[in-house]
């Protein structure tokens, strides 16, 4: 399924957003892409973020009509994510999965831990660097249960099914043969990239173990089911809810609405330099 992508605004800056089209007319990410690749039940659509070793922490703007892919802002900063020694910006492509929420008035069973009120993220572990904006399709290997200041966190393992490693992935017991030492940095990884911000070291549910595929795809149905909820009505949230293709949503808006949505923001600009002193330097752990 191909989606066209419409940058708007000035690249590194506080007003630059990524909009998507179908067919020339706009949609939402977040709600009009499926969560699963239709006619494969086992394959997911993924929206890319954040390119593997780059920075700038892109995101599904969840509280905006259309839900536009922008950076995150601190303190009213763009936001970036530090060169944590040894890493280089994100270690894997990095984004979520459409049309799933986790729903911040759930208290999940497994973490006690309420939800982050966010799609459920996920990192891409192939070879290929992915732009801002892609969608693509992965498979699942499993997760792991971060606990970010006491929010439930979860991080779907998956990979790109058109990677060359694709076939020999099948469970998260197979990323180790395959890529040695990945999933103990990316853990390893989650448990500090804040501290360069002052913030404590991440903890996990299940003393940091790794779930399988089972697993990590029953715990995706239930955000899936949970985005129902919301896009229904049936649970109330403070996030934007527009989009122009789900049946049965009081939010729903024409090609019309929808094109006015982007064509309200300011035309493409050109790109200013990153001069964040964490995107441009290297951050070095402290003794625990």
């Amino acid at each position: 399924m191909a989606y066209q992508l419409e940058e708007r605004g000035t690249p590194n800056t506080l007003d630059y957003r990524i909009y998507y089209k179908k067919d020339g007319v706009a949609l939402s990410p977040f709600h009009d892409i499926p969560w699963k690749v239709e006619g494969n039940e086992t394959t997911y659509n993924m929206v890319v973020e954040v390119p593997r070793w780059s920075n700038a922490k892109m995101e599904i703007a969840t509280t905006e009509k259309l839900n536009p892919i922008k950076q995150d802002t601190k303190k009213g900063k763009l936001r970036y994510v530090a060169n944590t020694y040894p890493y280089k910006g994100y270690i894997w492509n990095y984004g979520a999965i459409p049309q799933t929420w986790e729903n911040p008035s759930h208290v999940d069973p497994n973490t006690g831990q309420t939800g982050d009120n966010d799609p459920i993220d996920v990192c891409e572990i192939g070879s290929k660097v992915h732009a801002s904006g892609a969608v693509i399709q992965v498979k699942v290997l499993g997760i792991l249960a971060m606990i970010d200041e006491g929010e439930t966190d979860w991080k779907v393992i998956a990979i790109d099914v058109n990677d060359p490693d694709a076939a020999k992935l099948n469970d998260i017991n197979d990323v180790e043969k395959i890529k040695p030492n990945y999933l103990d940095d990316t853990r390893n990884w989650f448990r500090v990239y804040k501290v360069a911000d002052g913030k404590p070291y991440n903890s996990f549910a299940f003393d940091g173990a790794y779930k399988d595929r089972a697993f990590a795809e029953k715990i995706i149905a239930e955000t899936n089911v949970f985005w129902k909820d919301m896009i229904s009505g049936t649970t109330a949230c403070n996030l934007d809810i527009t989009n122009t293709t789900c049946q049965g949503s009081h939010s729903k808006i024409d090609s019309t609405a929808a094109g006015q949505v982007v064509s309200a923001n300011p035309p493409l600009g050109k790109a200013v330099p990153i001069q964040d002193e964490k995107a441009c330097a290297c951050f070095f752990l402290p003794k625990e």
